[in-house]
């Protein structure tokens, strides 16, 4: 029997303050009977307590939806942040969430606009367009005939957002699972909500959308879809309906290879433009927020995360790659901390580190000849290099300025990877990085 949706505040805390307690009782338990295990079986024992208490935490977190599972996702991203297990379990909130219940978004809509959906629109779908962690997305039409998308936000998400950040932290430290000083955990956990924050007020989605759209007045090949302000709230946002192929739609039935690096050149030059040149980025960018179409077009949904760039981090970036792309290692040792990614009071990290991530990481761009994203095993190889952050723990840092940044190139592979992209990239980061914001 499916529960009933938590939708008040008080509802959200005692199921996650019950979370949090088992979560705690496993930890205390493991903890314990370490005492009487070797070393062997205590890792093995410690990974599979770590895989019970993820499933449990992202179980919930799926369940409640908002700011918990948007903070799973990011985590999902940042790996030195959890344990492998955790990081492993929560990939499963970056899949489409259970939907929440039709009468529970009409009741939103008629709250937030104050007017029965009848006579707002002609129709809404009661089947959901898309579900994610904050909102759910319901195909529509206006009277005047217009097809629309009409995104709501699940009742009770905002309100909840600051004891649902407080909880999941406090069932994180209980666990054992977050590996980082105290004033690191501060800062991201505090990045964190101030984008939560925005991505809960669509009226700044809607201010976001049209920002973008003047950033892309002249890329004829990106559509971002129109607002409709009239059907629009705080918590309520209606959109043009802009449809595209998904990226699992992409196939060489419809898309031959020449169109997929075409596509794979325009996403690395509108992520590129939105780094380097309007210092403002698209900062959700799984596949569930971009569609495609046979002529190359690229299609961008979803602004509720959008992160403005300092202009000294974007110059950090910068010349961290440009130090990196010329094997200069002390140099780049200053711009991570310029960026705030290394420990100032730490010394210099072995340069050899450096080359070793270098080496990994430069592979798009190692030269001119192509690179085939469908073949790379460029993640594998961080993977399998992770273990080696632990020797420099204390050295680094997240770089709480750029985490958007380092999210939105990992989401633009993943991306190129999926379509199949053949493309060499060497030139034109060259470009990017040697000229000046317009």
């Amino acid at each position: 029997m499916a529960k009933k949706p938590v939708t008040t505040r008080s509802g959200r805390f005692f199921r996650l303050a019950g979370m949090t307690a088992s979560v705690a009782g496993q930890y205390a338990g493991q903890r314990a009977r370490r005492i009487f295990r070797s070393e062997e079986d205590d890792e093995g024992a410690r990974s599979e307590s770590y895989t019970r208490m993820a499933d449990q935490i992202v179980d919930t977190l799926g369940e409640l939806k908002g700011a918990v599972m948007k903070v799973g996702q990011i985590a999902s991203q940042t790996q030195d942040f959890l344990p492998r297990e955790f990081s492993d379990a929560l990939e499963r909130l970056q899949k489409e969430a259970p939907p929440m219940p039709f009468e529970v978004i009409v009741g939103q809509v008629e709250s937030e606009l104050g007017k029965p959906v009848s006579e707002l629109f002609e129709y809404l779908q009661e089947k959901p367009y898309a579900a994610a962690s904050i909102g759910q997305v319901h195909r529509a039409r206006l009277h005047d005939g217009t097809d629309v998308i009409v995104k709501v936000q699940y009742p009770g998400v905002d309100e909840s957002c600051d004891s649902d950040l407080k909880q999941l932290r406090m069932a994180l430290k209980l666990g054992g699972l977050l590996r980082m000083p105290k004033e690191h955990v501060d800062q991201l956990f505090g990045e964190i909500r101030v984008r939560l924050k925005e991505e809960l007020d669509y009226e700044n989605e809607a201010r976001n959308l049209e920002l973008f759209q003047a950033f892309h007045a002249n890329d004829d090949w990106i559509v971002i879809p129109k607002v409709f302000e009239s059907h629009s709230s705080r918590r309520v946002l209606t959109m043009e309906l802009v449809e595209g192929d998904h990226i699992s739609e992409v196939t060489p039935e419809k898309y031959d290879q020449d169109t997929i690096n075409l596509i794979g050149h325009r996403i690395f030059t509108m992520m590129a433009d939105q780094l380097f040149r309007y210092q403002c980025i698209h900062g959700d960018p799984h596949a569930g927020n971009f569609a495609y179409r046979p002529d190359g077009t690229i299609i961008l949904y979803d602004f509720g995360c959008v992160k403005k760039l300092k202009p000294e981090i974007v110059e950090a970036y910068r010349n961290a790659l440009i130090s990196a792309l010329e094997e200069d290692y002390a140099a780049l040792d200053q711009h991570l901390i310029a960026l705030g990614a290394r420990v100032e009071s730490q010394p210099a990290v072995d340069e050899a580190y450096y080359a070793m991530w270098r080496d990994i990481l430069i592979q798009p761009f190692r030269s001119d000849t192509p690179y085939d994203f469908a073949d790379s095993e460029l993640h594998k190889h961080v993977a399998a290099k992770t273990t080696t952050v632990f020797k420099y723990l204390d050295y680094f840092k997240p770089p709480v300025e750029s985490i958007f940044i380092d999210r939105m190139i990992a989401g633009h592979y993943w991306m190129m990877k999926r379509l199949g992209v053949q493309a060499a990239f060497r030139e034109e980061l060259e470009k990017y990085l040697r000229q000046t914001p317009d």
